[in-house]
């Protein structure tokens, strides 16, 4: 079991249909429209769900697109809880940071590998990948973990804690992997195993790092980590698309 987790596939999943859903300036139109539709239904507290279907049969988006833009939209009350709850970057030093793990790794591995991400209303990057309860490792796993690492120790973070899904497999194997760079890089981390880490990382009442977003509803301090190392590490050198939020608000 351990020499077949210590096999990497070479990217997460690509679709040779997503530049033509997500790269044209034409598909970024069709996504920004829709944005725009979802905000105002979601402002006026329009289930979630209707407002998907309405708004991707009206823009006759693709279950793809849907996907994106679900992660991309938010309700004007939801973004003001995000944004009033967001710290800076300078508001690291000297504190301990939990880390919703897979979630930052598999953003950050997506990016490495050229799929897109997807800038939200909330300025989180998201992806639409999935570990679907399985996970495995890619080839830009440790560079994922330690573009995260490297930046939080950069601002100065005293501890970082990396939340594992306890039920999705290899999760412990990867526990064991943040152990074995910590001691490489002089890092201060700690890896633990949760059967339900949403939770566990919103009760902990800790400053916390996620783009999920019942995590940033309802946690009690955030720090978008994602879009620090997307923006600023990597230089916005990534499949990204954008969103024009000064159109909404």
């Amino acid at each position: 079991m351990e020499q077949e987790f210590s096999k990497t596939t070479k990217d997460r999943e690509k679709y040779q249909e997503d530049s033509q859903l997500f790269g044209t300036p034409e598909a970024q139109q069709q996504l920004q429209q829709g944005l725009e539709d979802m905000y105002f239904l979601l402002s006026r507290e329009y289930p979630f769900k209707a407002s998907l279907a309405l708004v991707g049969n009206r823009h006759q988006l693709v279950k793809r697109q849907q996907t994106a833009l679900q992660g991309m939209a938010c309700s004007a009350v939801q973004l003001e809880t995000r944004k009033r709850k967001e710290v800076s970057a300078a508001a690291l030093k000297d504190k301990a940071v939990y880390l919703d793990a897979f979630n930052v790794l598999i953003l950050l591995e997506t990016a490495l590998s050229g799929n897109f991400v997807f800038r939200g209303l909330d300025g989180c990057f998201r992806d639409i990948s999935s570990v679907h309860g399985s996970y495995r490792k890619v080839d830009q796993t440790e560079a994922a973990l330690l573009l995260a690492g490297n930046a939080l120790r950069e601002l100065g973070a005293a501890k970082v804690t990396w939340v594992f899904d306890a039920p999705v497999s290899n999760s412990g194997k990867m526990k064991g992997v943040c152990y074995e760079l910590a001691a490489q890089h002089g890092f201060t981390w700690e890896a633990v195993l949760e059967a339900s880490p949403d939770k566990f990382l919103i009760d902990s009442q800790a400053l916390i790092c996620s783009s999920d977003a019942w995590i940033l509803d309802e946690c009690t301090a955030w720090f978008n980590l994602g879009a620090y190392v997307i923006e600023q590490l990597l230089h916005n050198q990534v499949n990204m698309v954008p969103v024009q939020s000064k159109k909404l608000y």
